[in-house]
């Protein structure tokens, strides 16, 4: 049989072919295989065919093959299945069995030849069809099984083969062949197989693996192995011993070999490495394994050295906490050094462990866990370790579990007050477990206790030092939260029962313990009699002692039409949403209801008769609060706080603790006549702290002036009750909050462009005023004068506040720069007539600097008659000059002196330079302010900042901090009125900003001045710096509101409303810089629990018009300050769909509701 169809007529071996020669047979020999069995194949094939016919035709789709040579030894199903195998197998060794086959090699066994799969391709189309049609006439008869037998074929010829009718149908589901059965080689050239073996060209695909290398890209930075070798340290580059002062040029270290006078020969120039050198001497190169190693150690010497500087500081840490383990601040550094520790390759580790480590948050907290307990074993009694070891487990434990821990803290140290503060504040900010009457009834629980301690009931444990204080900012803290919460009722009722338990205690209870003292109060609360701000208020005192000679003279009261507003009339407009009737209604309660309800005798009103139950206060709400305050300056301290929650402007502060807490109002920003007036601008120091009756949000702002009628009777009466305590100073200072405040609600009319509001609040202040000054005590009163003359000038009768100053100067005597009050006087004086000027030319002869020239007389005061001597503002330069030298070389002998000192020096200060700046220019103003900072700086401004920590009414700022004020004020105005530089106001701001980061008045400035700036690269680096080295909040806000300033102007001028966009500031990406800061801003210490940042983060997001992100900003919110009724309000402005849902949230955590929903059901029916 022929080898190939195309030559199936040549001749078998032994048999010429006609016509053809010998030589001509020799050359066709190598067709024939002597060796190939006809009989055989055509069995084999017959087989196949048979089984081929059985199987239906499910396709129209037909495989056709040339051949196949199966094995004779396997007759089976299975000896089939492992020919497959063996063909699988032999497919890497394809090359080599072609070549075998190109050769026609004849001497392969049988078995050989029938493993291999041939496929003819030599043979044509026509010879195909042909064989096609021969097998279907010879194998017509088969049998039924699927296996086809040689022997069963019948009259098998020598084209015998099989047609396979068996569908692929993986050739349907996929796209493409099986990747098995597609050749892996390309045919290069049309020659023909087994012809020519030197014409065949055949190129083999690459590997998977060398195709993935090809196809690789080279890393970006942010893989992880480029991360890991950024975070890596590098080598040195100089040595650490070396000189300070930098060299020229880096010094390359050369490598010194063991053997240098061997390697001059081959190495002259000393340009070949030790390597090469070795080998040029003919001495034998070090193995592969140890080059290898060398190569491993020069590449992993950054993490070697690294690891030796984080091993030696291992060393030392272990070495301080082990020879000193009472260190309590050893123990502190090496808790905040395993921060550092994890960012760098693990100590202990091999490479590839190094490779594998995951530096997860959770290693560090549990390493500092582990370094707390050792420390905390070693000091058992120190309760910052513990206090560090709990707010390390916040991120591990459940809120249950914490506040277990909490309890137990504290009741081990029961005396503690800065830890119940924390413990407070923790239970305050869990929303899980928070609720209104459990956070105040842990309050009073705490000042009970710590009551208990004060009195010395509690043997077990003693009086710490400051604990007196720390009571009254405990109280504080509670009022603020309540009102907060929206109990307004409740903290008037707690500052009202304070007062009168402090000032109005009868002498027979004095010597009694607190918890004695309360239970006598307690009948004076429940009798109805007249509280603190009510009418008719004579005190706890007096009832007693009525009380003991049989009980009050009923007055028949006077009959006063009270203006009560219909439940009727609440709701204006029944055609807006629901929501925005819920907000009018519940801010107009709120503004008209804070104080607490009391029934009218006079009316024969009952309990009963109250409408809403929440505005009656009991005794058991507020007893446990009560405390004992014995200390003068902490009496004071608590009445000037009841005035300031109620809306007050005075000089006292809240408690830092409380300071970040109780700050929820976005007025912190507002610079009331900042632009029109420069050098008087106002500066509340109420900034950031809404007063009671306000709980406006973030969208609609504040829009009632002062409060409502019954407020501000209230408001009066306090002031009455107090003025009668009081006597001398305290009483002035009573006086002067008072007009201040009168003050303060003219300047919110002027803010707010109300003429008609405004006339009539002025007359009401001015009455006021004339009344104080028509008392004896207050008619030499300069502080007094001073207000009610401002106050004129801002109604705007210029001539009578003219009038008002000259006859207090001419009342006031010949003081001169020795006295305070005239210095502040004339400098207030001065520096109004200075901003009606529109140019400094000419200023010379000013009424201005009359006033400042009259000053340095000893003689009276005369009025302004239109010139000024140059003769007198030469004599009036130096006895300024001699004064402030005087007062910077003088020391104060107690602290009462220094404050006094403090207050005339700034006044000095600021009168000679506005005197320099008037005569002689602004360079000259400025260098006075320069000079007597400096002074300042180095001469003890560290204990004029501690006399400031106190939180009395003395609580002025400190000289430095003031005197910087009236520099940057000076120049903000010479800014407007001519051309001067940006850079000194920035400047002299920076400075000041590093020293008092908290100072809102300079934040302002600063950032007004940074609006104008088209780069703010400076001020963010600015901002930056001071956030990092500061805890106090101010910086992150003003921060964010200098970002948000520069955005609106960006919008602003791209038009963006408009549709038009205008590239002229090339900023981007400001919105995702303030959200970045918001986040750095809320994770702060002081940040975290500060409902104003959380309010103003929940505004910028809802402005951005991301309702989803907002939303669950809201609720991150809320884990942080649940308490906050504002962010409750605010939330239904900005999701008005989810009302129902919001106000369900406030009634679980008893936040005060004054509108229920079911309420306003029923007034929208009405």
């Amino acid at each position: 049989m022929a080898l190939f169809p195309a030559f199936a007529g040549a001749a078998q071996p032994g048999e010429p072919i006609a016509g053809c020669s010998k030589g001509s047979t020799r050359e066709l020999d190598w067709l024939s295989n002597p060796s190939f069995s006809a009989e055989d194949a055509l069995l084999l094939h017959q087989r196949t065919t048979e089984v081929a016919d059985l199987i239906p035709e499910k396709s129209p789709l037909v495989r056709t093959t040339s051949r196949f040579e199966l094995s004779e030894e396997n007759d089976t199903d299975e000896s089939l299945k492992q020919t497959s195998k063996k063909r699988k197998k032999k497919k890497h060794h394809h090359s080599k069995k072609t070549k075998r086959k190109t050769k026609g090699d004849s001497s392969s066994s049988e078995s050989d030849v029938d493993t291999k799969h041939i496929k003819d391709k030599g043979s044509g189309k026509r010879s195909e069809r042909e064989a096609a049609a021969n097998l279907g006439k010879k194998a017509s008869n088969v049998t039924s099984s699927r296996s086809i037998w040689l022997d069963d074929i019948q009259a098998p010829t020598a084209d015998t083969f099989r047609i396979d009718k068996k569908p692929d149908p993986a050739n349907w589901a996929y796209k493409s062949l099986y990747r098995g059965d597609i050749a892996r080689y390309k045919r290069k050239g049309e020659s023909c197989l087994g012809i020519d073996a030197k014409k065949h060209c055949i190129t083999w695909d690459s590997s998977a693996s060398k195709r993935k290398q090809v196809q690789s890209r080279p890393e970006r930075y942010f893989t992880k192995s480029n991360v890991k070798m950024l975070n890596t340290d590098g080598i040195l580059v100089c040595n650490k011993n070396s000189p300070s002062d930098s060299p020229a040029f880096i010094p390359v270290s050369q490598v010194e070999t063991d053997d240098s006078s061997d390697t001059t020969e081959v190495n002259p120039l000393g340009i070949y490495d030790q390597s090469t050198t070795v080998w040029l001497q003919g001495k034998g190169c070090k193995s592969a394994d140890s080059g290898s190693v060398n190569t491993q150690q020069t590449t992993q010497e950054p993490g070697i050295n690294m690891n030796s500087i984080l091993m030696t500081k291992v060393e030392e840490h272990n070495k301080k906490v082990r020879e000193n383990p009472r260190d309590i601040n050893a123990w502190m550094e090496f808790i905040s050094f395993q921060d550092e520790l994890m960012r760098g390759p693990s100590l202990y580790a091999s490479s590839g462990e190094q490779e594998l480590r995951r530096k997860s948050l959770k290693l560090i907290l549990e390493k500092k866990l582990a370094i707390l307990e050792r420390a905390i074993e070693s000091n058992p009694s120190n309760i910052d370790l513990k206090l560090a070891r709990l707010k390390l487990c916040t991120e591990f434990w459940e809120p249950p579990a914490l506040i277990k821990e909490w309890q137990k803290l504290i009741f081990l140290h029961p005396n503690n007050p800065e830890m119940w503060k924390k413990y407070l504040l923790f239970c305050q900010s869990q929303f899980t477990t928070f609720s209104v009457s459990k956070i105040n009834s842990l309050y009073g629980k705490c000042l009970t206790t710590l009551a208990a301690v004060q009195d010395g009931s509690m043997v077990s444990h003693p009086l710490l030092p400051g604990t007196e204080e720390a009571m009254l900012a405990i109280f504080i803290q509670q009022c603020h939260f309540l009102r907060q919460a929206g109990h307004s009722e409740k903290a008037v009722s707690l500052f009202q029962a304070l007062i009168d338990f402090t000032f109005f205690k009868p002498d027979s209870v004095k010597d009694l313990p607190t918890r004695g003292q309360v239970e006598f109060f307690e009948p004076f609360w429940d009798s109805g009699e007249p509280r603190i701000g009510e009418k008719g208020a004579r005190g706890w005192k007096a009832w007693m002692h009525q009380q003991e000679k049989g009980g009050w003279v009923v007055l028949k009261p006077d009959d006063e039409d009270d203006e009560e507003i219909d439940e009727d009339q609440e709701i204006k407009d029944k055609t807006l949403p629901k929501w925005h009737i819920w907000l009018d209604i519940e801010y107009s309660r709120e503004a008209r209801h804070w104080l607490p309800w009391r029934p009218d005798k006079a009316k024969k009103e009952t309990e009963e008769d109250c409408e809403d139950p929440e505005r009656q206060v009991l005794f058991d709400d507020l007893g446990p609060s009560l405390i004992r305050l014995s200390n003068p300056r902490l009496q004071h301290q608590l009445l000037y706080s009841f005035l300031q929650f109620l809306g007050v402007p005075c000089t006292s502060k809240p408690f830092p603790s409380s300071l970040y807490v109780a700050m929820d109002e976005n007025n912190i920003f507002d610079s009331v006549l900042y632009d029109d007036k420069p050098l008087t601008s106002v500066d509340f120091p109420l900034s950031g702290f809404s007063s009671i009756g306000h709980m406006d949000t973030m969208l609609r702002g504040r829009h009632q002036i002062g409060h409502c009628k019954e407020g501000e009777e209230f408001i009066q009466n306090v002031f009455q009750v107090l003025s009668q305590i009081f006597t001398g100073k305290e009483k002035s200072n009573l006086a002067i909050c008072w007009l201040q405040y009168e003050i303060s609600k003219v300047i919110q009319c002027l803010q707010a462009k109300k003429k008609k509001k405004l006339k009539a609040q002025g007359r009401k202040s001015k009455k006021l005023a004339k009344n104080f000054l028509k008392a004896p005590d207050n008619r030499n009163n300069l502080c007094l004068w001073k207000l009610y003359a401002y106050l004129e000038w801002l109604l705007g009768n210029t001539d009578d506040a003219r009038k008002v100053f000259d006859t207090a100067l001419c009342t006031a005597g010949a003081g001169g720069l020795k006295s305070a009050q005239l210095c502040s006087l004339s400098l207030l004086y001065a520096q109004l007539e200075v901003e009606l000027l529109e140019s400094i030319e000419g200023a010379v002869m000013s009424r201005a600097v009359h006033i400042l020239t009259k000053l340095t007389e000893n003689g009276p005061y005369v009025p302004y008659s239109g010139q000024v001597l140059s003769v007198n503002v030469l004599k009036a330069r130096k006895t300024y000059e001699h004064a402030l030298q005087d007062y910077l070389s003088k020391t104060p002998v107690s602290d009462q002196d220094q404050v006094n000192d403090t207050d005339q020096l700034v006044n000095l200060v600021g009168c000679y330079a506005l005197f320099q700046y008037l005569t002689v220019g602004i360079d000259a103003a400025v260098l006075i302010y320069t000079q007597a900072s400096e002074k300042l700086e180095a001469s003890g401004s560290q204990k004029c900042e501690n006399t400031g920590e106190n939180f009395g009414i003395l609580n002025f700022p400190t000289a430095l901090e003031a005197v910087t004020l009236l520099h940057t004020n000076l120049l903000r105005f010479h800014m407007k009125i001519s051309v001067y530089p940006l850079n000194p106001l920035r400047e002299a701001l920076m400075e000041a900003l590093k020293r008092y980061p908290s100072n809102q008045s300079l934040w302002r400035s600063y950032i007004h001045i940074q609006r104008k700036s088209h780069s703010a690269s400076k001020a963010r680096r600015f901002f930056d710096n001071v956030t990092r080295s500061s805890n106090s909040l101010e910086p992150w806000l003003f921060a964010i509101q200098a970002e948000q300033m520069r955005k609106k102007l960006t919008e602003k001028v791209q038009r963006a409303d408009v549709g038009e966009i205008h590239c002229t500031i090339p900023e981007t990406g400001l919105t995702n810089r303030i959200v970045a800061l918001f986040e750095h801003a809320v994770q702060s210490e002081n940040g975290t629990h500060c409902p104003l940042l959380w309010r103003m983060y929940l505004n910028f997001m809802a402005s951005l018009g991301k309702k989803e992100k907002s939303k669950g900003l809201f609720y991150k919110a809320l884990q942080n300050c649940p308490w906050a009724k504002v962010l409750y309000m605010d939330a239904v402005e900005y999701f008005p769909d989810d009302l129902q849902e919001t106000l369900d949230l406030m009634t679980e955590k008893e936040l005060r509701v004054r509108v229920p929903m079911e309420e306003l059901d029923l007034l929208l029916e009405i």
